[in-house]
């Protein structure tokens, strides 16, 4: 590290100033009325049930049927929670009684509702969403209708987007999908024959969404729907066409608003207590370990904005992981990982110097030797997290997946505010490695190649005193 020059502590420090700001402001685009986000700010992270409130359902299925099976009510739960997990809504729990064949369902208000309505928010959920596409207009007859070009299993992925008429500057939404294998041949074999003649209308359940004229031969397995869809219309479609269709249709038989269980401005009080309990954090850093403890400071204010960009989704493409109240805790808990890794750093610094090691040598030796305790206190925080998000998370996730041995024989356990309190705590953690002791060594090393910076002091260690 003997290579850091001095610019490198302000270079990283705008950086990681930079980066707070774009995630707490965002960044957004405008063309008319149109709002377009290229960066997420901390305004559009979703709030879990218990801090904003939501919505509370049951389903049973619109059958006359009485034989409905244990593995058809488990189908439908899953599809349910692929549907909500398809949003980003991790902060929900969904149960299935298989005795009473009935599913019940909450989950959190959307990003900036206000007007909350229940009925619109559950009824996507029930829907079973056969997606079909058809040669000319008419309605098929049955799944092995000749003219049936395409069902929704020969789609690999759907997502809302806009196109912009060159000449008015018109905006409108389409979904654009993406074939499987599957779907790519026969899509191709029907849009050469259809092309300047035809039409291929595209049916969901027994509503056609669109019929849009085949223009041209499309051989690459991309297209779009188009259908004078408004932007949430859009994504309504491509989320039931990404999630799948339920075995057989649910009614709701029963909803109701889900109060926040903090109060009105508990969201405003906590937000403002963390900022407090921060800024008396990097005044203790400073006072007791001096130089050290500011660039602690600087590196935990990284590691906060780190997070809270990891919450929100930062980029437009990537949807909102909904933060709960142990989700925030999981955040502070990350913090105070991160302040004793920068103890542990510092201490081992001050040590070094007071061994009588130069300052270049106290540093470098310090952080490496500080590494492996930092790494064992943090990676077993890292597997407790996994454990959480594996036990209370989907169970079709990749830690729900890979721990799946383990908890098999306790059952099904969805439990999403818990399941926030993992996110936050591994991702809080893994930004820890990166910003308390990557950037904070770049940082730490760079100050001390300035000469005021070069007192033993500054660092906690006693000045050596020259004889004579």
């Amino acid at each position: 590290m003997r290579k850091i020059t001095k610019p490198v502590f302000w270079v990283v420090l705008v950086l990681i100033l930079a980066f707070a700001y774009l995630t707490y402001a965002g960044w957004h685009t405008y063309w008319g009325d149109v709002r377009t986000t290229r960066i997420k700010g901390v305004d559009e992270i979703r709030w879990g049930i218990d801090i904003q409130g939501g919505v509370n359902a049951t389903f049973e299925p619109d059958t006359d049927r009485e034989d409905i099976s244990k593995e058809e009510m488990d189908a439908a739960k899953a599809v349910i929670e692929q549907r909500l997990v398809s949003l980003n809504i991790t902060d929900s729990e969904v149960y299935a009684d298989n005795t009473k064949h009935r599913i019940m369902v909450s989950f959190p208000w959307q990003v900036g509702e206000t007007d909350f309505d229940p009925e619109a928010a559950i009824s996507e959920l029930g829907d079973t969403a056969q997606l079909i596409f058809m040669k000319g207009r008419d309605q098929a007859t049955g799944l092995d209708d000749e003219n049936i070009v395409l069902t929704g299993t020969d789609v690999k992925h759907a997502e809302a987007g806009y196109q912009q008429d060159q000449t008015t500057g018109n905006v409108t939404y389409v979904v654009s999908l993406e074939l499987e294998e599957s779907g790519k041949q026969s899509f191709s074999d029907a849009t050469t024959e259809l092309a300047g003649s035809g039409v291929i209308s595209i049916w969901m359940d027994d509503t056609m969404i669109s019929a849009p004229s085949v223009n041209e031969p499309i051989t690459d397995g991309s297209c779009q729907i188009s259908g004078n869809f408004t932007y949430e219309e859009a994504k309504s479609l491509a989320d039931k066409i990404n999630a799948g269709a339920l075995p057989f249709n649910l009614r709701t038989t029963s909803t109701n608003i889900v109060s926040a269980t903090l109060g009105e401005g508990a969201k405003n009080a906590m937000v403002l207590a963390g900022a407090i309990a921060f800024v008396f954090i990097f005044i203790y850093m400073i006072a007791v370990y001096r130089l050290p403890g500011l660039v602690a400071g600087i590196a935990l204010f990284g590691q906060v904005a780190g997070t809270l960009a990891f919450t929100s989704g930062f980029f437009a493409g990537f949807e909102s992981f909904t933060l709960t109240i142990p989700g925030i805790a999981g955040i502070i808990l990350a913090i105070g990982m991160g302040v004793d890794a920068n103890v542990i750093v510092a201490e081992r610094i001050k040590e070094e110097l007071n061994n009588g090691k130069s300052l270049n040598g106290a540093i470098e030796l310090g952080y490496k030797r500080a590494w492996a305790a930092v790494f064992d206190g943090n990676i077993t925080v890292v597997f407790v997290a996994v454990i959480l998000m594996g036990a209370f998370g989907p169970t079709d996730s990749v830690f729900g997946t890979i721990l799946k041995p383990l908890f098999m024989a306790f059952g099904a356990s969805t439990a999403g505010t818990i399941y926030s309190l993992g996110y936050t705590l591994l991702i809080g953690i893994v930004l820890n490695f990166f910003f308390g002791i990557f950037c904070s060594r770049l940082m730490t090393t760079s100050l001390s190649k300035y000469k005021v910076f070069k007192k033993r002091s500054l660092y906690g260690a006693k000045e050596v005193r020259k004889n004579g």
